[in-house]
């Protein structure tokens, strides 16, 4: 075997914790998929090694909540999409207040903190249905953390709403909003997303949506949706420009915690300031599922999962957590994610119907969940959204 310098000054880099680059990347993704796992792994050893009162390389956390599809009336219509609907087939809804508070009261029941509300861009939903929607829930459920619209429905928001973003999820915030998911990422490439859902979001309008959100406090968790028409170059850059989002959000995390340590400002002016800024919490990829789409591509399994996954937790290097998708990889791999870079294996998912639609329908319990945990020799840990440990 020849000796290769360079490589092996990368591999010492990577396992030194240094932040690489994207032609680096590049070349750790052709590496043995053990070899890549490997690396992964003691990078995630680093990311959590003061987590929990220094115990995080021994706890693996996880969460409970629901998928809540408030509606599934759509008119964006995404090629790799079989949850859509449009306003007159007849299996097209809205969701009710009272089945909303049916759905609350099962994941209360079942140990829940959380529901996790999305929908489709429904083109005649009003400000105020949400407003009212969001209200209601906070009144009737104040301690379940509302983590709902993604990027992508929030810049559909700006165009039927006609308002600024900052003013609508500012008033989502108020109305009782406590944190937004990252689902819309996709491939943050345009060129990709012009061929898989050419009327959503672009690349920056995603990212915008993310550092108004951060500005504004609120948290939020960022994914990748890959197998279908991009290369990894593609996957490397839509990495790039989350760590670059996430550097410029905790940026302004650090100067507001600075600002308040040396106690800079008067009391009275300290009320004025915004929030602590938000950050995003977590990253989270998958694999298109094919079935019942009308996206045809080539799909990718198991290996292309865990090789894109370990690339993520070494690249995401400002990135505390990464989520295993058991959700569409099954529970087996979805546990040995958890030693290719992940550190946390979801929620149970107690309702969901997005990837259940494209022929998808694992299913994952606590006993599970702990199970799945334990075999590994780590500490099954229930969390909140925020990672913070609830058990």
């Amino acid at each position: 075997m020849i000796y290769d310098a360079a490589l092996h000054e990368l591999l010492q880099k990577v396992w030194d914790g240094q932040r690489i680059n994207q032609a680096e990347a590049l070349r750790l993704y052709s590496l043995p998929l053990e070899e890549l796992g490997a690396l992964a792994d003691h990078r995630r050893q680093l990311a959590k090694a003061k987590a929990y009162g220094g115990r995080g390389n021994e706890i693996v956390t996880y969460n409970v909540d629901r998928n809540v599809n408030y509606t599934n009336v759509c008119n964006v219509y995404c090629k790799f999409c079989a949850f859509y609907r449009v306003e007159k087939d007849d299996d097209s809804y809205v969701i009710t207040f009272d089945e909303m508070d049916r759905k609350i009261e099962e994941t209360l029941a079942l140990g829940g903190t959380q529901i996790l509300m999305q929908g489709g861009h429904h083109p005649k939903l009003t400000k105020q249905w949400y407003l009212e929607l969001l209200a209601h829930i906070k009144t009737k459920f104040p301690s379940v953390n509302i983590h709902g619209f993604s990027p992508s429905e929030f810049i559909h928001f700006r165009e039927v709403f006609d308002e600024p973003l900052e003013k609508i999820i500012s008033d989502f915030k108020a109305a009782g909003l406590g944190s937004i998911p990252g689902g819309g990422g996709e491939i943050l490439v345009d060129r990709v997303r012009e061929r898989i859902s050419p009327l959503k979001a672009m690349s920056n309008d995603w990212l915008e949506v993310m550092d108004v959100a951060h500005r504004l406090g609120l948290y939020s968790s960022a994914t990748m949706m890959f197998g279908h028409v991009e290369t990894p170059e593609d996957r490397i850059e839509h990495l790039d420009r989350l760590r670059a989002q996430q550097e410029k959000s905790l940026e302004r995390v650090r100067s507001a915690e600075c600002g308040v340590r040396n106690n800079r400002l008067a009391n009275s002016q300290r009320s004025t300031l915004n929030p602590q800024p938000g950050a995003f919490t977590a990253f989270i990829a998958w694999t298109f599922q094919a079935e019942h789409t009308k996206l045809r591509a080539p799909t990718v399994g198991a290996h292309e999962y865990l090789r894109t996954q370990a690339l993520g937790r070494i690249y995401l290097d400002n990135f505390e957590n990464i989520q295993s998708s058991w959700v569409t990889q099954g529970l087996e791999i979805g546990q040995v994610a958890l030693k290719f870079g992940a550190n946390d294996l979801g929620s149970i998912m107690i309702e969901e119907n997005v990837v259940s639609q494209a022929g998808t329908t694992f299913r994952m319990t606590v006993a599970d969940m702990q199970r799945l945990i334990k075999d590994l020799g780590y500490e099954p840990h229930q969390r909140d959204n925020w990672y913070r440990l609830v058990n």
